[in-house]
């Protein structure tokens, strides 16, 4: 009786090793090809730069994908041609240069944010790549970087200069149809922030739906109507007493809340008005985009930086 449950157990054995071993021979054969097209308009910055993001990023999000021999045994090849897939519609630093200075650097700050918040390069990626983990010092490189770049970028000046009501037919409006309004001056402020990374202070203004979901902690999600302001400043060199106070006018930064008409970025539409004249920031819808992927990391109140941790009293 033993010989013939041995016997049996050895067959079951046998069969599944087959079953295992044939699909094993199946998705290996049928493993997706990750092809690197050619590099059309690459990345250029400075040398310390660059080599940071190639050896962290290019792997993922460029044409210049560099596998090892084990990323292309399945089923793990399945997995690492979706997320190169998905990492090149991102962002490509092999088509860098054909997308809009201001996205680019939409683009750097959602790096640097991502990789300061642990989530890139991706956990399972570095668990196999040791080498492509960026070191405290590393991100101060990028972080440095992108300041230099965003202080180039913004014009500063005595904001009394900006017309208070301009002419509707000269009303600043954003690529996606978000049209400057200044009535949120006279708007609740629900929270102040600073950004010591790139020099700015922030004044952030709720309209009433806004302010009343806050108050109900009803923001998972936000209602529809809601509508955030954030005015930025340059902030001035500290004080004697280290006292950190609002310079120039920056921008203004706007989110408007509208599940449906804004579906494509988790219901937010988003806009940026730059200088004294407004300018609207961005020449294509991907801005939104650019910002959406930076305000993931806010997923826990409802994709909004900045906000009280409390309900706002009024």
């Amino acid at each position: 009786m033993k010989t013939l449950k041995h016997h049996t157990f050895r067959n079951i054995a046998a069969v599944l090793a087959g079953i295992f071993f044939t699909s094993f021979v199946v998705l290996q054969v049928n493993s997706p090809e990750i092809e690197n097209p050619p590099v059309t308009s690459e990345f250029h910055g400075p040398e310390e730069v660059t080599r940071i993001l190639k050896r962290s990023c290019y792997d993922c999000h460029s044409n210049e994908t560099n596998l090892r021999w084990y990323d292309k045994v399945a089923p793990f090849s399945y997995k690492v041609a979706a997320d190169v897939e998905e990492a090149r519609k991102r962002f490509n630093f092999s088509e860098w240069d054909s997308i809009p200075k201001g996205e680019q650097e939409g683009k750097l700050w959602y790096i640097v944010n991502m990789i300061e918040a642990g989530r890139m390069p991706l956990p399972e990626y570095t668990a196999t790549h040791p080498s492509a983990k960026v070191t405290p010092a590393e991100l101060t490189v990028l972080k440095n970087y992108v300041t230099s770049i965003s202080q180039k970028h913004y014009a500063t000046g005595d904001t009394a200069k900006i017309v208070d009501k301009p002419k509707v037919a000269n009303v600043p409006t954003s690529v996606i149809g978000i049209r400057y309004f200044d009535d949120y001056k006279n708007w609740k402020v629900i929270s102040t922030t600073g950004r010591p990374d790139n020099g700015t202070s922030r004044i952030i203004y709720g309209n009433d739906i806004a302010v009343k979901a806050l108050e109900e902690n009803d923001i998972l999600p936000w209602p529809d109507g809601a509508v955030i302001v954030k005015v930025v400043w340059n902030s001035q060199a500290p004080d004697a007493d280290g006292n950190v106070k609002p310079g120039n006018f920056n921008n203004v930064q706007m989110m408007v809340r509208d599940a449906k008409k804004f579906a494509g970025t988790e219901g937010w539409g988003f806009a940026r008005f730059g200088g004294l004249d407004l300018k609207p920031y961005g020449k294509t819808t991907a801005f939104a985009t650019s910002c959406i992927n930076c305000h993931q990391l806010a997923k826990g109140t409802g994709f909004v930086f900045d906000i009280p941790t409390k309900p706002a009293q009024r």
